[in-house]
């Protein structure tokens, strides 16, 4: 079995644990510094990898779920009025 099949079967196994696909409300409270900090994060981690790279759970994880979680960075750096910011730091 290859590494990306059995990484693919555990996150099949987590997935389906009961209660998974309920919707959790989470309060947050973080610094402006660590929203950007972690959008970035959030965005390096689903962009498109070199094949060097070592694999991943996201590597097999539903374009929809990659969706989200883009939504979610954005969605942070609006409530922080980051999103102009970013976006000029992007342009470097």
């Amino acid at each position: 079995m290859t590494a990306t099949n059995y990484i693919a079967r555990i996150y099949d196994t987590v997935l389906s644990i009961p209660g998974m696909n309920e919707n959790v409300k989470i309060e947050l409270r973080i610094s402006r510094k660590n929203v950007l900090l972690l959008s970035k994060v959030i965005e390096r981690g689903i962009s498109p990898k070199d094949s060097t790279d070592k694999e991943s759970i996201l590597d097999i994880a539903p374009e929809e779920t990659l969706k989200q979680l883009s939504e979610i960075s954005d969605e942070l750096l609006k409530k922080a009025g980051l999103t102009d910011m970013n976006e000029k730091l992007k342009s470097f």
